[in-house]
């Protein structure tokens, strides 16, 4: 069953409009916005911007990964920071970086099922706040110290310590390593790396055209659209565009850095790999029938959705596992994709992608399919860039590659387009989307 048409109800469920905050490198212009604020900022635009009642909305959901101790549905902080009434549920949802494409699918589910009519959907994520956490031994000796009256008491758990017990866990560093495969993210790449033979000059050409694209995507206006600026305390000086495109990067810089993950034969680096990133995004989800009722003239129609669960280690092939399912819940082929985006975890990822998307043999051996799922011309993919150039927010990117292109599609005057991501954890997400036109 396609996802966005409900076989039973006949709804067929639409993205309204949405917004995103700029992105930002970890540390930089937003290191010290939290995740909820940053939900907040794009929940509350893109109520101000399709004039939409937060009171006649049904639910808000966001997706996160790093949730907050302090906002642990942060789901429902930021909505009602934004202003959404106490009366209106709010939820969060973590399926890793797919978590922004769930937000929208649960969306869609409830709408579908006519369980509600207009949900706002997205995510928030601020990776400069992922926490050090103290080890087992050390957290032991505060609570010991914790039961103690005396000076001296408190501090002989402390004296007992080993060095080694000060060091802090890294969640960012954990959580970003998955526990099955025992591979960080970077490790799954350098594995597709050697098993599809893509060089390391052919990762930072794609990382180049990635800068490229995105620095002409704002050059030429086409991103001004989707994003609203954010002004951090305490100084609230504007961050109004992306911080993380560098517009004098070169081949030769990038040639220059030597691998991250695998420092002794590998091709991965920090410059052909995303970047660890601070932002939101919300979108209007809404039946169509109530959204053109309401005068709404829809960015799209959500045609279809697949996730799919593939082996952790080559978690970046999942792309090439979600897309065929969505595609077939659809009715389409890869080859009526006017647009695609698969969101740039790291460029031998997305290399391996193509490489997998128009193999026969892949097709057979791990699809059961009889023949490839399709080429991929470059010229259709990514057209504004991509997350090696913007970052990547774990629980915001999923969202992200929805509405850019949906914007996009828009702008070239319509058609059907692919958003799709890898997972980590071994999963792939991906969804179809039709473009509408802008007047009735």
């Amino acid at each position: 069953m396609a996802i966005g048409i409900d076989e039973t109800s006949g709804r067929s469920i639409v993205i309204v409009d949405g917004v995103r905050t700029p992105f930002a490198k970890s540390g930089a212009a937003l290191k010290d916005v939290p995740a909820h604020e940053l939900g907040r900022v794009a929940i509350q635009e893109v109520l101000a911007r399709t004039g939409f009642d937060p009171a006649a909305l049904d639910e808000v959901v966001l997706g996160n990964c790093g949730t907050p101790a302090d906002a642990a549905n942060i789901g429902r902080v930021s909505a009602l920071e934004a202003g959404v009434p106490r009366s209106v549920p709010a939820f969060t949802v973590h399926r890793n970086c797919a978590s922004g494409i769930e937000s929208i699918a649960q969306a869609a589910y409830k709408i579908g099922a006519g369980a509600a009519g207009a949900i706002i959907a997205g995510g928030t994520e601020s990776m400069s706040n992922y926490p050090l956490m103290f080890g087992r031994e050390l957290a032991d000796a505060f609570a010991a110290s914790a039961r103690e009256k005396s000076l001296p008491g408190k501090l002989a758990p402390f004296l007992r310590l080993k060095p080694s017990a000060l060091a802090p866990r890294i969640a960012i560093l954990e959580g970003l390593t998955d526990p099955v495969s025992g591979l960080n993210m970077g490790q799954t790449a350098e594995v597709l790396a050697r098993e599809f033979a893509i060089s390391r000059a052919a990762q930072d050409a794609f990382a180049l055209e990635s800068h490229r694209r995105t620095i002409a995507a704002w050059d030429e206006g086409r991103l001004q659209d989707e994003v609203v600026a954010v002004y951090p305390a305490p100084g609230f000086a504007p961050v109004p565009q992306d911080v993380g495109p560098r517009r004098e990067q070169t081949l030769e810089q990038l040639a220059k850095l030597r691998p991250f993950f695998d420092r002794r034969h590998g091709t991965v680096t920090v410059g052909n790999a995303c970047p660890i990133t601070d932002g939101a995004a919300a979108v209007l989800v809404m039946d169509e029938e109530r959204a053109l009722a309401e005068g709404y003239r829809p960015l799209g129609r959500l045609r279809s959705f697949a996730f799919a669960g593939l082996d952790p280690e080559r978690m970046g092939l999942g792309p090439v596992y979600a897309a065929p399912v969505a595609l077939a819940r659809a009715g389409v082929t890869l080859a009526d994709m006017a647009l695609i985006e698969i969101n740039e975890a790291f460029a031998a990822q997305v290399l391996a992608c193509l490489a997998a998307f128009d193999s026969d043999l892949f097709a057979r051996e791990k699809l059961g399919l009889s023949r490839a799922v399709g080429a991929i011309d470059p010229a259709r993919l990514n057209v504004n860039g991509g997350a090696i150039a913007l970052g990547h927010p774990v629980g915001v990117s999923g969202t992200r590659i929805v509405l850019t292109l949906l914007k996009e599609l828009r702008r070239r005057g319509g058609g059907l387009g692919l958003a799709t991501l890898c997972v980590g954890g071994g999963q792939g997400a991906a969804v179809v989307v039709e473009s509408m036109p802008e007047a009735a």
